[in-house]
């Protein structure tokens, strides 16, 4: 019997989709046969509308949830370099992506359902309560019904609860953590994890715990709804089934946190 009919615990699964550009392919369709929930890049930072459709489409094929992954406007640094944007611009480039996607959702008959911001955009909005608050605004102007997915207990989360946006946190099986819950930078040694058996039991433990060992050895303490791996890493598709595979092993259903 699936654990969430009897009450047991239940977390989303997501990936970052739909990140090809022009020439520049990534083949993360065999993602999709796990995740539950897909964040489909809007062509801020990768994709373009061939691109967009194609993910879209994939992803209704498969019974994934669809969401909106808009970024800054930096397709040369794959929007995960900081931009001095304010507010109000951050705010428009947001309504513009997500009205981009939801539009090529419309166009195949699939409905979007929630907005993840990218990158540099992401990490800024998870610590500046200025911008999380302009990418709020911008989900609940296009659709109320939209939902948020940011870092577990970020500004991101206080915006969406603040503005009356549903928030769903969100922790990173495949990252690694700085004391203070934020992620630990890129450029830095041992940012990115690929031990698969070791990302698999990470993820384990953040939802059966609700806890997760930061880079200095402390424990923090984070609310798992979805967790995230990454489409565009090396060992991607096998990384997100040996998280899946771990997590039903051990009762843990994997569900979307709301219906396709």
């Amino acid at each position: 019997m699936n654990p969430a009919q009897t009450g047991g615990p239940s977390v989303d699964l997501n990936a970052d989709m739909g990140e090809s550009f022009g020439r520049y392919r990534l083949d993360d369709v065999e993602l999709l046969e796990t995740v539950t929930s897909a964040s489909i890049a809007c062509g801020f930072h990768a994709g373009d509308p061939v691109t967009m459709r194609e993910a879209v489409t994939a992803a209704l094929q498969h019974g994934v949830v669809i969401g909106a992954h808009p970024a800054y406007p930096d397709l040369a640094g794959f929007g995960r370099r900081d931009m001095a944007l304010a507010p109000n611009e951050i705010e428009a480039i947001v309504v513009y992506q997500v009205g981009a996607l939801q539009g090529v959702c419309a166009s195949v008959g699939a409905r979007l359902r929630y907005v993840k911001p990218h990158g540099a955009l992401y990490n800024r909005a998870a610590r500046d309560a200025a911008a999380a608050e302009a990418i709020v605004r911008a989900i609940g102007s296009v659709d109320r019904s939209l939902a948020l997915l940011g870092l577990a207990g970020s500004a991101m989360i206080n915006a969406a609860e603040k503005l009356g946006v549903r928030a769903v946190n969100e922790v990173f099986v495949d990252r690694a953590y700085r004391r203070d819950g934020s992620l630990l930078p890129r450029s830095e040694t041992g940012a990115v994890l690929t031990d698969v058996d070791a990302v698999a039991e990470r993820a384990l433990r953040m939802v059966t715990t609700g806890s997760v060992e930061a880079v200095d050895g402390s424990v923090l303490q984070v609310r798992a709804e979805s967790l995230c791996t990454h489409g565009d890493g090396v060992h991607a598709a096998e990384m997100v089934r040996a998280v899946r595979r771990r997590l039903e092993e051990r009762g843990v259903a994997v569900a979307p946190f709301v219906n396709s």
